[in-house]
């Protein structure tokens, strides 16, 4: 992207709970003469929330842009060469901006955690994307950078050691503390609200390949179900399933075939929750898988949902600035790799998941998108974290307190 712009980043969405966590990030880290702007719906309270910022962003300029008017979309978009969104649930609020975005050549992220979104905008955009190189990034917070950036990494340890390609590859969910957004659980309800009424789209949703960018040329596998019951690990570890498996499963796997496979043929991978060793790990992974259970069958039944309703998080909710300080999250992936060597990443953040910590890998995204394309994969279309930004994305991350350390294992 050559052409002089009049602002380097704009962040859409900057008047909800995330997206002000993130504005906030951005006006902290962010070096000075980075040009941003603060987007949304209203010009008064995308100024609140500028009131409320550091003194770096009070000069930042605010763009009002209606995710429902294609031509502010269109405007926004050109007028910028990354665009970070926190505006969902996606599948109903998103696709007219990646539209706009991959017209204009101009790199996008988003938190999305739908799969079907996803897909809408593989469909719809990739090949325009390509064509005017836009980087379209889904998935850049939680829900998938850890796994994404974790089994990146796994593989860039294999290949420097000449360990052959990866195999079979978990990931668990050691220890965390923090919950999910009202936005992910607004985008939940509107996945299964689809997938119930939509058969092919249930199919897609099911389907571990399901973001292949060619699903025949996948390798046959046998089956790779998401794991729905709690199952021991090799570890002695008790473990329930992880209920953005569903997302971050498909997200790695589409980062393997968008990088020719070059994880392996017989790269196969699931994610898991720890419920921990001994007794105790097996009813914590019981409860935990049963409450899972319970969860999703409630926002399946109208009376139960309307009572789930009254009590899990709104969209723009969320805890207050001490719960997001305390929280955290450790994660452990591992490989076998088609040599018999294993290797170990542990992933690990200070603060929320979903909050504070989602915020920073949001912000560092854009920064790396905006300031870092000159060392970012020379790729474009609608890809992922792992094909977009690569390893740029986890040196940033690092550099403000992530851990991604990758060991053999003896």
């Amino acid at each position: 992207m050559t052409e002089r712009r009049e602002h380097d980043l704009v962040l859409f969405g900057a008047t909800g709970f995330v997206g002000a966590l993130t504005a906030e990030y951005l006006a902290r880290v962010a070096p000075d003469g980075l040009r941003i702007a603060l987007a949304g719906r209203s010009a008064a309270k995308l100024e609140a929330v500028r009131a409320g910022l550091p003194d770096a962003a009070r000069s930042w300029p605010v763009v009002v842009a209606d995710s429902g008017d294609e031509a502010q979309l269109d405007a926004l978009a050109a007028s910028t060469r990354v665009v970070l969104t926190t505006v969902g649930p996606y599948a109903r609020l998103g696709l007219p901006l990646v539209g706009a975005c991959a017209r204009a050549g101009t790199h996008y992220a988003d938190l999305t955690g739908e799969v079907l979104f996803m897909r809408a905008t593989i469909d719809a955009w990739d090949a325009t994307a390509r064509e005017s190189g836009a980087r379209i990034v889904h998935t850049a917070g939680f829900d998938s950078i850890p796994s994404d950036l974790g089994v990146l990494a796994l593989h860039e340890a294999v290949a420097a050691a000449g360990a052959g390609e990866l195999g079979d590859t978990e990931l668990v969910v050691v220890a965390t503390k923090g919950g999910f957004s009202g936005g992910t659980i607004d985008s939940l309800r509107g996945q299964l609200d689809v997938v119930r009424a939509d058969r092919d789209q249930r199919r897609i949703a099911l389907d571990p390949y399901g973001l292949s960018p060619d699903r025949e040329a996948e390798p046959d596998l046998g089956p790779q179900h998401d794991p729905r019951s709690v199952t021991r690990g090799a570890d002695g570890r008790w473990r329930a399933p992880f209920l953005m498996s569903t997302i971050n499963t498909r997200v790695v796997r589409r980062s393997n075939a968008l990088l020719g496979h070059a994880y392996g043929r017989t790269f196969r991978y699931q994610e898991y929750l720890s419920g921990g060793r001994g007794p105790r790990g097996a009813v914590t992974a019981g409860v935990v898988t049963g409450g899972l259970g319970a969860l999703m069958a409630g926002l399946a039944f109208g009376p139960t949902r309307k009572l789930l309703d009254r009590v899990l998080p709104d969209p723009g909710e969320g805890p207050s600035e001490e719960l997001r300080r305390r929280g955290f999250f450790r994660i452990e992936l591992t490989t076998t790799t088609t040599s018999g060597r294993r290797f170990r990443c542990r992933v690990s953040a200070q603060g929320d998941p979903g909050y504070q910590a989602t915020a920073e890998m949001l912000g560092e995204t854009g920064l790396a998108l905006a300031l870092d394309e000159e060392r970012l994969p020379d790729r474009a279309g609608v890809l992922t974290p792992a094909t977009a930004v690569g390893t740029v994305l986890t040196d940033r991350l690092r550099a403000v307190g992530h851990v991604y350390d990758v060991t053999e294992e003896s």
